[in-house]
């Protein structure tokens, strides 16, 4: 189980810094404003002024004066400033770790700006539900939904951009950046850090040290070190002229993994300990906890195993008063393997269990809140797609009756003149368009049940428990099935999330007897589109035709990459084969005729003929010493760009 802690650090790091200076003396000065303050809206202002400077350093505080912004509020009848208390609210409890609570107050926050902005288009109402949406993404991504999390980001950029707040747009970058980067595409995530980058130098934004962090983090995750630790020297630089103790602590605490990397453990320790030190004077425990933990391995890894004991049972301490499952696993682990060490063998046994426990604490709770999660998405999706398919059918109905018309004038036309060839062509064109969209919903239902057969032969094999599992995740995959419906084309990020899901359900059907991969490369770009599920039918014939009949692992590997001004995905696995599966089939009396293939050439031949550009696909058979090692297709497919 990978350690996720330090990303969701960088997450809460996005929403909070370069928001303000939060320096004493401005404090004081608000405060003294509101001993001779009158006004009973200017007071709730105030309060809330008050408890967003105090976010960076006093989270108690910013709940205190945010609870009397609320009191006032609604004694007053003031609904900005209830929401912008609520907003304060949730910053004080994402900042002590009380991810539930936060999220109920960023919703109240949104409710009411969205309330507000019916009949105040001010910027303060737009900025504050900006906030609020952005909020919501940062939940969502501590949820591990990142297409919640992206959607809150972007309704957050947007007003942002409206609005011409360019601090807030970087961090909307910043964000969106992070996601990229939790989901393991470093490529993309380094693209939106310096473009956050970028506009905080520009106008002298705060901000900077956490992009420059973020950016350092990336370049040391993929072993440049040199250059993570000069990114690392600039922000540490930035934090020092500014009061982000909780992004100066974060960045501390990736400057101590740097030194344990390079093996200059004064430096490691060092930095480890600053950062705690940080930490703690903020009574941030959930920072506290991941530092005390380095500390605790580092010092394992030095066999000095009394100081590993010492900082692992405290890092558990915080972790468990503060309900980390992630970090209590971890601390349970270092326990048991420092005890283990020093032959203390029932301490050891004891905190494996309690390890043990954890761990299963996480999966639980991950495949509870992904099922949930699933089904209710699933629920609303297909209410949605049942409205939009029936005025899709009623609109097909009308246009299909206006190009039944059109092509009997132009039949008309050309008898009497021809100078309307030119419209009659123009009519062909429309009838191919629909004849791929015809084709594009023949191959849903095709897709559909061949999921549905692989459910049914789940249960059968699995039982109830494991199937729930394969139906969540089926549910997920249903849900971007019919977001794929909406269009002729769709990015490949989403063509790439709706095959990765879809090979973890065939991996759970057939009890991970293969593996698989899929890479993008650095020239694909984020807005470049092909047809839905097109992939995908030869993704299902290399498992059920090439792996599931061969002995032994299987493997998968999808790739996309642009040559030649073409977007080329090859599908390769290291199955039986094209020649020993048809002879299979031929011999086994349940074959039956795949539709796939088909459609897909079909789909292939119209997309030639609508954009006048090559579409091409090969399959062939992999031969190393004259033996047969598997199958490639090769799909090389006109470059279209999302508008």
């Amino acid at each position: 189980m990978k350690k996720k802690l330090p990303i969701l650090y960088l997450f809460l790091l996005l929403i909070f810094c370069g928001m303000s200076s939060a320096q004493n003396q401005e404090i004081d000065s608000l405060k003294r404003v509101l001993l001779v303050t009158k006004i009973d809206t200017a007071k709730a202002n105030l309060y809330n002024q008050i408890s967003n400077k105090y976010k960076e350093s006093n989270p108690d505080s910013t709940a205190f004066y945010a609870q009397k912004a609320a009191s006032l509020s609604k004694k007053i009848n003031y609904p900005f400033g209830l929401a912008t208390s609520f907003l304060n609210k949730g910053n004080s409890n994402i900042i002590l770790g009380n991810y539930k609570q936060a999220k109920a107050d960023f919703e109240k926050a949104k409710n009411h700006f969205i309330a507000l902005a019916e009949d105040d288009d001010s910027k303060e109402v737009k900025n504050g539900l900006a906030k609020a949406y952005a909020s919501i993404g940062v939940i969502a991504s501590e949820e591990n939904n990142y297409s919640v999390a992206l959607e809150q980001y972007q309704k957050a950029l947007k007003i942002y951009l409206e609005i011409g707040q360019k601090n807030n747009i970087s961090k909307a970058y910043n964000n969106i950046g992070i996601v990229y980067k939790s989901q393991g595409n470093n490529t993309k995530a380094l693209h939106y850090f310096k473009k956050a980058l970028q506009i905080q130098e520009e106008i002298g934004e705060q901000a900077a040290a956490t992009s420059l962090t973020n950016i350092g983090v990336i370049y040391f995750e993929q072993g440049n070190s040199s250059e993570a630790f000069n990114y690392y020297k600039k922000a540490e630089k930035l934090f020092e002229k500014i009061d982000n103790q909780r992004g100066f602590a974060l960045l501390k605490n990736y400057l101590g993994d740097y030194y344990k990397k390079q093996n200059q453990i004064n430096g490691a320790i060092s930095s480890y300990t600053q950062s705690l030190e940080m930490y703690e004077a903020m009574q941030n425990k959930h920072g506290a906890s991941l530092v005390l933990y380095n500390l605790g391995q580092l010092n394992f890894e030095q066999k000095n195993n009394s100081e590993a004991i010492k900082y692992a049972t405290q890092s558990l301490n915080y972790a468990k008063e503060v309900g980390l499952l992630d970090q209590t696993f971890h601390s349970e682990k270092l326990l048991s393997d420092v005890y283990d060490a020093l032959g203390n063998h029932q301490q050891s046994l004891f905190h494996y269990k309690e390890y043990v426990k954890a761990r299963d604490s996480i999966n639980n709770l991950e495949s509870n809140k992904k099922f949930v999660r699933a089904e209710m998405d699933f629920e609303y999706q297909m209410k949605e797609s049942l409205l939009l398919e029936k005025n899709k059918r009623q609109k097909l109905i009308t246009l299909f009756s206006i190009i039944g018309g059109l092509l009997l004038l132009g039949l008309v036309f050309v008898i009497f003149n021809r100078r309307q060839v030119k419209r009659r062509l123009t009519l062909q064109k429309e009838v191919t368009e629909y004849e791929q969209k015809a084709l594009h919903l023949q191959m849903n239902p095709h897709f559909v049940f061949n999921c549905l057969g692989s459910i049914s032969s789940f249960i059968v094999q699995n039982g109830t428990d494991s199937a729930l599992k394969y139906l969540s995740k089926f549910s997920k995959l249903m849900r971007l099935t019919l977001e794929y419906s909406k269009g002729s084309i769709i990015p490949i990020d989403k063509e790439i999330e709706g095959l990765q899901n879809y090979l973890e359900l065939e991996q759970l059907r057939f009890h991970n007897s293969f593996t698989f991969s899929i890479v993008s490369s650095e020239k694909v770009e984020f807005n470049m589109g092909l047809p839905p599920l097109l992939i995908q039918p030869f993704v299902e014939n290399a498992i059920l035709h090439g792996l599931v009949p061969k002995e032994g692992e299987g493997k998968i590997e999808v790739h996309f990459d642009v040559h030649n001004n073409q977007l080329v995905c090859t599908i390769t696995d290291n199955g039986i084969g094209i020649t020993k599966s048809k002879e299979m089939k031929e011999n086994s009396m349940t074959a039956h005729q795949s539709m796939a293939l088909e459609i897909t050439k079909k789909r292939l031949e119209i997309m030639e003929a609508t954009i006048s550009k090559s579409a091409q696909i090969e399959i062939k058979e992999i031969e190393e010493n004259n033996a047969i090692q598997g199958t490639k297709v090769t799909l090389r497919l006109p470059i279209q760009y999302i508008q």
